[in-house]
């Protein structure tokens, strides 16, 4: 899954990142509504972050923005604010959420996984394919009952090539999902992940390679 945090504090904008990393997510960061528009103009993000009281452009005007442009993206709405009135007036914009400051960053992380599968087509919580069972909350992965310890990213690879269903995944959709807008496109690190993957998961192998084109599982 790939975040957007748009948050002026820079301390919470890059705890909440590194928070949400740990949850084996692809996390970018912006500090003002600015850079918030600019990385959404060439980045689809399945969830975006975003608090309000943003400079050099208002978090409510990003998200009116977006919302005008007919953004993909999920948007939950962080405010100083809870009363009622101001949450209508945040949905009223558009967004998609909407959580008060101070959260606990549990309901946060469990907020961003609910609004990222409403990203896509409807999946169920827990997928399951070839013998594997992957449980995104628990970051918990078996293989015909078997646990499966992974790294972060190589549990973001798995859950990108299991909720594609069976439909092949290119090397730069993975790069987009799993990794952030500083992985350099021309490394070999997918290759590599997918060769610990497999091994991970041992025999029949079922991740498989197509040439030119990508991964399918």
């Amino acid at each position: 899954m790939r975040v957007l945090v748009v948050e002026d504090e820079r301390v919470l904008a890059d705890a909440i990142a590194t928070g949400l990393r740990r949850e084996a997510m692809a996390v970018d960061v912006a500090y003002d509504g600015g850079g918030a528009l600019e990385r959404t103009s060439y980045i689809d993000y399945d969830v975006i972050v975003l608090d309000r009281d943003l400079p050099v452009v208002h978090g409510d005007e990003v998200c009116r923005r977006l919302v005008e442009g007919r953004t993909a993206s999920r948007i939950l709405m962080l405010t100083a604010s809870g009363d009622v009135d101001d949450k209508v007036e945040g949905l009223g914009l558009g967004a998609d959420d909407y959580l008060a400051k101070p959260f606990v960053f549990i309901e946060l992380v469990a907020r961003v996984r609910a609004l990222g599968r409403r990203s896509a087509p409807a999946l169920p919580p827990v997928l399951e394919r070839a013998g594997i069972r992957l449980d995104p909350g628990k970051r918990l992965v078996e293989r015909d009952g078997r646990e499966v310890v992974l790294t972060k990213k190589e549990f973001a690879v798995l859950e990108e090539l299991m909720r594609a269903e069976g439909a092949v995944v290119s090397q730069e959709d993975l790069l987009d999902k799993a990794w952030d807008e500083n992985i350099d496109p021309f490394t070999n690190v997918v290759r590599v992940t997918m060769m610990t993957l497999r091994k991970k998961l041992g025999e029949p192998q079922v991740i498989e390679t197509v040439p030119g084109v990508g991964y399918k599982l």
